[in-house]
């Protein structure tokens, strides 16, 4: 399930888009059979790179397109292996609330895009993060955790100050909030309460299937109570 709205970055054919912070992938799959372009997907971790490269082999290009190319690698947000303007876009998705220098980040985003390239960022949206760390402390008091809870204009007076266009938002995963919501009073790490795995297949129904049901509770549920919190930028 995305969060960032690939349309919204304005992606063509023959652009070069770096997914930071890609995790296992969720995005960089998804961009690689969007369009013909080349991706690059960059991690700090080891692990989850191994997952997304998986998940590459599991589904294979089947068009066999030699103008389709990803590439991934291991590295630090706050210094990108990159020369500068190399990215047509960037998608930073859930990484900037792990970072204590988010603002570096945001400096080397402006650095490796190009001008007028489209930025997708999306963090935990204030109000549901707010809720989850009342409800636990163990929920962001780990290595790796959430250290960030951010205010919408905060984060987007942050891109300015850094010369970016601010263009729109939206809020995604509207039905993951109360899920988060009961791990945090049940114990984060409490795999076994019922209540928790009932809701988790309930999710995993609906990233499978998407039935309509699903899609009208969304389009409720996403600005009232939504995960997270995305924002479109582009670079002046």
């Amino acid at each position: 399930m995305l969060t960032i709205d690939l349309d919204k970055i304005k992606i063509k054919d023959g652009d070069t888009i770096l997914d930071l912070g890609c995790g296992k992938g969720r995005h960089i799959h998804k961009l690689y059979y969007y369009k013909k372009c080349h991706v690059i997907g960059l991690d700090l971790s080891l692990e989850d790179i191994k997952i997304t490269y998986q998940g590459f082999e599991t589904y294979p290009d089947i068009t066999n397109d030699p103008n389709r190319h990803f590439n991934l690698m291991t590295g630090n947000a706050l210094s990108l292996p990159f020369k500068d303007e190399t990215f047509d876009q960037v998608i930073c998705s859930e990484v900037l609330e792990h970072i204590p220098n988010y603002e570096k980040v945001i400096d080397e985003i402006h650095r490796v895009s190009k001008k007028n390239s489209y930025i997708g960022i999306s963090v935990p949206n204030q109000i549901p993060e707010k809720i989850c760390w009342y409800l636990s402390d163990e929920y962001h008091n780990e290595p790796g955790g959430h250290i960030h809870i951010f205010n919408k204009k905060q984060l987007i007076n942050s891109f300015r100050s850094n010369n970016f266009f601010y263009l729109s938002k939206s809020y995604k995963h509207g039905l993951h909030s109360p899920y988060w919501w009961l791990k945090c009073y049940v114990g984060v790490k409490n795999e076994k309460n019922i209540f928790v795995n009932l809701y988790k297949k309930f999710l995993e129904w609906d990233i499978l299937k998407r039935p309509i049901l699903t899609r009208v509770l969304e389009k409720f549920f996403d600005p009232v109570m939504g995960k997270s919190i995305v924002l479109y930028f582009k670079k002046k």
